[in-house]
C-alpha cells in the first residue's frame, strides 16, 4: 500500500478524553477513532489488525470441526424472558420497539438463538456432538464505558457452542475448546492467565477465564507463590486460620463511640487494631434485607453473598434500609439485635472478645464472644488477601491485575430445559442437551496486547498481528532514484508475501520514522542517499540500521521475519 493515495493519519499528542495506554495509541496511530462514549470506528489499519485477530481465532475454530454461522443482532425480547435471563440483564440490555410495538433487544449474548438453531438438528442421541460458532456484533449499556476498547457498548465477540448427549461428551467437547483457546492466545501473542471465574448471569456449572496479565486490568488475579492456583478474585476461596490459643472470655459491655462510625474511626477511638472488629454491612439482596458480618480488615464479597442466596442482585442496602435493620443511624449495625437475617463469613466464628456495632447510635459492644450472635448462615462469605493462605497448597496468596479477553463455560443443561432443547436417547427417553459456551473478544485482545507490548515510541506489534509487517521509507521523494528503487522494493516484497506498506509522503524523514513506529510496523528498509549506489537501510523497529544493498534487502526482511516468528 502507498500512503500517498491512501486513508492514513496519526496524532502527534496524546488524546485527553482516552484513559488507556492502549485506547489513547490506538486513536493517535489511526486505528480507531470514538464516535460516541463507548462506540468505536475502526479505521482501515484498525479493521485490518483486527481481521487478523478474527483470522487466527476462525483458523483454530475450524480445526476444531467448529462450524461458523451468523445470527442476527437484533432479538425478540421474549426469547431472553424465556430462559429467564432478561430481568438478569436489567439496564444493561439496549431495547427498542418496532413499529408494531413489539419489544426488540439488541443481542448482549445469543446463547438462547444457538439453543433454537440446535433444535433444528437434534432429534437423537445420533445428532450429537457438534459446534457452532460466530463473529458478531454484541450490544450492553455500560454504566461507564472506559480503558478504549476494553469496556465498551458495542463490541465484536467470537461466541462458540457445544452440544452434546451427557456431561461426559460435555466434559471432551470443553476441553478440546479449552486446547483451541490456548491455541489462540499463543498465536494473539499475550501472557496470560486461565483462572476460575464466576458463572454470573451466564449460569451454568463451571467458568474459567483466559486473563491478559497488564497492570491496568480490572479484574483481580489471584495467584499462588508455590503453586499453579488462579483465579478471579471473585470465586478465590478462603481459608480461615484459627487462633493458636485460646483467650479468657471477657464481659460484654456496651461502650460509647461518639462520632465513630467507620472501621478506621472506631479503631482509633478505642485504640484497637481493625483485626478485633467485626463490621456488619447490610446488603439489599433481591429486595431483603440480609446483615453480613466480617472482620474488621477483610471486604465482603458480593459474588459469595449471591450465591449463598441464588439472587439475582446483591447490592449494600439504602440508608432507610438500614435504619429499619438496625434501629440506629448508618456506621452502628451489629450482629447482636438485628432485626434481619445475619449472615457470618467463616472466619468470624473462631473469633473472640471482638468488638461490633450495637444497633444504637454512638454506641458500640466490646468483649463480644460467639455465645453472643446467632447468625443464620456461616459460610466463606469474603474477598481473598494478599498474604493468605493457598487454597490448593497452602502457600501464600499474591495479586496480579487482568484483563479478561477470553471465557469458557460448561452450561450444563441450563439453557436446554429453559428452552426445551431435547432429545431421544438410545432408550427412547426423552432428556436435555448439554451446551457448553465459549467466548473471546477479538478487539478487546487487540487492545490488551496493545496494553503488554507498547513502549515509548509507539505499538510494538509481532509481526503476525501488524497492519503491515515492512514500511519502505522514500526520504525524498523529489529524487527520482530514491522513488523508483522505493517502488521496485515495495512491489518486489509484495510478490515475495510480505504485507508491506510505502512511505511516499512529502514528509520530514523524521516524520514518517516516528510514524511507522508509532503504528508499529515491525520491520523497516530506509531509502534514502545510498540509493545513487542501490544501497539502503534495513532494520527492525527496536533494533539497530544495517546497511545492504538493494539486491539483498528482500531477503534480509524475509530472514528477520523468519527469526522473529520462530521466538
Amino acid at each position: 500500500m502507498k500512503l500517498s493515495n491512501s486513508f492514513f493519519y496519526t496524532l502527534r499528542e496524546n488524546v485527553k478524553d482516552e484513559d488507556s495506554t492502549s485506547g489513547n495509541l490506538l486513536v493517535r496511530a489511526g486505528y480507531i477513532r470514538k464516535s460516541s462514549s463507548g462506540i468505536y470506528m475502526f479505521m482501515p489499519l484498525g479493521f485490518k489488525v483486527l481481521s487478523k485477530f478474527e483470522n487466527i481465532i476462525r483458523e483454530e475454530m475450524n480445526k476444531t470441526g467448529c462450524q461458523e454461522l451468523l445470527m442476527p443482532a437484533m432479538i425478540p425480547e421474549e426469547v431472553y424472558e424465556s430462559s429467564g435471563r432478561r430481568a438478569g440483564f436489567g439496564h444493561s440490555m439496549f431495547t427498542l420497539k418496532d413499529r408494531k410495538g413489539q419489544p426488540y433487544a439488541l443481542g448482549p449474548t445469543h446463547e438462547e438463538l444457538f439453543a433454537i438453531a440446535a433444535k433444528m438438528k437434534i432429534r437423537s442421541y445420533k445428532d450429537m456432538p457438534f459446534s457452532l460458532y460466530q463473529i458478531e456484533e454484541k450490544f450492553r449499556d455500560e454504566p461507564r464505558p472506559r480503558f478504549g476498547l476494553i469496556r465498551v457498548r458495542e463490541f465484536a465477540m467470537k461466541d462458540a457452542y457445544t452440544f452434546d448427549k451427557d456431561e461426559a461428551g460435555l466434559d471432551a467437547a470443553y476441553q478440546k475448546q479449552f486446547e483451541a483457546y490456548k491455541r489462540i492466545m499463543d498465536r494473539f501473542h499475550i501472557n496470560y492467565k486461565i483462572v476460575r471465574a464466576d458463572t454470573g448471569i451466564m449460569g451454568g456449572l463451571l467458568s474459567e477465564e483466559f486473563q491478559a496479565v497488564t497492570p491496568m486490568g480490572e479484574d483481580v488475579l489471584v495467584l499462588c507463590d508455590s503453586c499453579d492456583f488462579a483465579s478471579n478474585i471473585e470465586v478465590a476461596p478462603c481459608i480461615a486460620e484459627k487462633p493458636d490459643h485460646t483467650e479468657e472470655p471477657e464481659k460484654l459491655t456496651l461502650v460509647e463511640t461518639p462520632h465513630s462510625r467507620t472501621i478506621e474511626e472506631v479503631t482509633d477511638f478505642l485504640h484497637k487494631d481493625a483485626k478485633s472488629f467485626v463490621k456488619t454491612l447490610i446488603y439489599n439482596v433481591d429486595g431483603k434485607a440480609v446483615a453480613v458480618m466480617v472482620r474488621g480488615d477483610r471486604e465482603v464479597n458480593e459474588v459469595k453473598l449471591r450465591k449463598l442466596y441464588d439472587a439475582t442482585e446483591v447490592e449494600l442496602a439504602e440508608p432507610d434500609m438500614v435504619k429499619e435493620a438496625t434501629g440506629a443511624d448508618i456506621g452502628f449495625a451489629g450482629p447482636i439485635g438485628i432485626k434481619c437475617e445475619l449472615c457470618a463469613d467463616e472466619e468470624v466464628t473462631y473469633m473472640q472478645n471482638f468488638i461490633v456495632g450495637a444497633n444504637k447510635t454512638g454506641y458500640h459492644y466490646t468483649g463480644v464472644n460467639q455465645k453472643d450472635i446467632k447468625p443464620d448462615h456461616v459460610a466463606d462469605l469474603r474477598n481473598i488477601m494478599e498474604g493468605d493462605i493457598c487454597p490448593k497448597c497452602g502457600g501464600r496468596i499474591h495479586f496480579s491485575h487482568g484483563i479478561e479477553v477470553g471465557n469458557t463455560f460448561k452450561l450444563g443443561t441450563k439453557y436446554s430445559k429453559a428452552l426445551d432443547l431435547q432429545y431421544l436417547d438410545a432408550e427412547n427417553k426423552l432428556q436435555y442437551v448439554w451446551m457448553g459456551s465459549y467466548g473471546i473478544g477479538p478487539a478487546r485482545a487487540m487492545a490488551a496486547l496493545v496494553e503488554q507490548c507498547a513502549d515509548e515510541n509507539g505499538i510494538n506489534w509481532p509481526a503476525e498481528l501488524a497492519p503491515y509487517q515492512c514500511a519502505v521509507v522514500i526520504i525524498s521523494t523529489k529524487d527520482e532514484t530514491q522513488c523508483a528503487l522505493g517502488n521496485q522494493l515495495h512491489d518486489q516484497l509484495i510478490e515475495a508475501g510480505i504485507d508491506t506498506i510505502l512511505d511516499d509522503r512529502n514528509e520530514r524523514p523524521g516524520v514518517k520514522f516516528k510514524d511507522m513506529e508509532l503504528i508499529g510496523i515491525p520491520f523497516r528498509i530506509t531509502v534514502g542517499r545510498g540509493a545513487a549506489d542501490s544501497k539502503v537501510e534495513v532494520k527492525s523497529r527496536t533494533g539497530e540500521a544495517v546497511e545492504v544493498s538493494a539486491d539483498q534487502a528482500v531477503a534480509e526482511i524475509k530472514k528477520m521475519l523468519e527469526q522473529a516468528e520462530a521466538k
